[in-house]
């Protein structure tokens, strides 16, 4: 799941019983896996010739003069980019026939779906908070500006930006008086706010880390090979690591990193209560 102005995904091998190969199940694509495939095929087509033209179908900010409700769910079908698109594509042919087999076209359409609206949801909710904050924080600034207060909009809200405003901070705290300082701080401030309100989500990673998680749920012992790890790890393992490295980037966010690491975690949460419901009286595990 990326953010414009802001996917997951990443290449995985599996071995072991009783999925014989995770490989040979993307030669034999299920029809709904491959309906999903076409559509985003598609759409990312229609993307790179309509180009901005289709960014009403990405999800903006509860708030922004963008927003529309069916963004919700037609945010999943938009990519940001081919490695963005081929990314989410794969992890989807690698893993997805083996969840319609086991539960059928219509239920395994339905998980995709709700985890990537829920995924939605929930990144809006988080969004929501930060972009509120943030006006709060500015009109904070604008009744008291400090150099403190100027700081602290910056360690709450953009944190990555700390040291190209760190002479402004220092410059305001030596002159406190000097306005032409403070309106142009505050137009810097409302320039931010402005791209944060107006950056739209779009991807189908909320409902491939559903899938991922509903993976290593049913068979959380099989064995996956992966391209980047240097031994087999067991799907349980593998996911769990994986939603403390996303839960820990979108805490601790990295100056560039334009990734809805929340995006993720909502669609294993979403994938996680589903599963509870759907695999009541499961016994056995693979």
């Amino acid at each position: 799941m990326r953010t414009i102005g802001s996917g997951a995904g990443r290449r995985f091998l599996s071995r072991g019983h009783p999925i014989r190969a995770t490989l040979h199940s993307m030669f034999n694509l299920t029809p709904t896996v491959r309906t999903l495939l076409f559509i985003n095929i598609g759409v990312f087509l229609l993307q790179t010739q309509l180009a901005s033209r289709m960014n009403f179908l990405a999800l903006y900010p509860v708030g922004s003069a963008y927003f529309q409700p069916w963004q919700f769910v037609t945010h999943m079908f938009m990519h940001g980019g081919w490695g963005h698109l081929l990314a989410n594509m794969f992890g989807l042919i690698s893993f997805g026939p083996l969840l319609e087999q086991r539960w059928g076209g219509n239920r395994f359409l339905a998980f995709w779906l709700i985890c990537g609206l829920g995924a939605g949801v929930l990144y809006s909710g988080v969004r929501y908070y930060e972009v509120n904050r943030m006006r709060q924080d500015i009109e904070v600034f604008r009744q008291q500006p400090t150099d403190v207060h100027l700081q602290d909009f910056v360690e709450h809200n953009m944190p990555e930006y700390a040291e190209a405003f760190a002479p402004n901070i220092r410059q305001l705290h030596a002159t406190p008086d000097d306005q032409q300082l403070i309106q142009s701080a505050l137009v810097s401030l409302e320039d931010m706010y402005a791209s944060s309100l107006n950056s739209p989500m779009l991807g189908a990673s909320g409902a491939l880390f559903g899938i991922l998680f509903a993976f290593a749920y049913l068979f959380p012992n099989t064995e996956l090979m992966l391209l980047f790890f240097p031994f087999p790890i067991k799907a349980k393992y593998f996911v769990a690591l994986y939603a403390l490295y996303e839960l820990y980037s979108g805490v601790y966010r990295t100056p560039g990193d334009n990734v809805a690491h929340f995006a993720h975690i909502g669609g294993m949460l979403i994938g996680f209560i589903l599963l509870k419901i759907w695999e009541r009286g499961r016994a056995r595990f693979y």
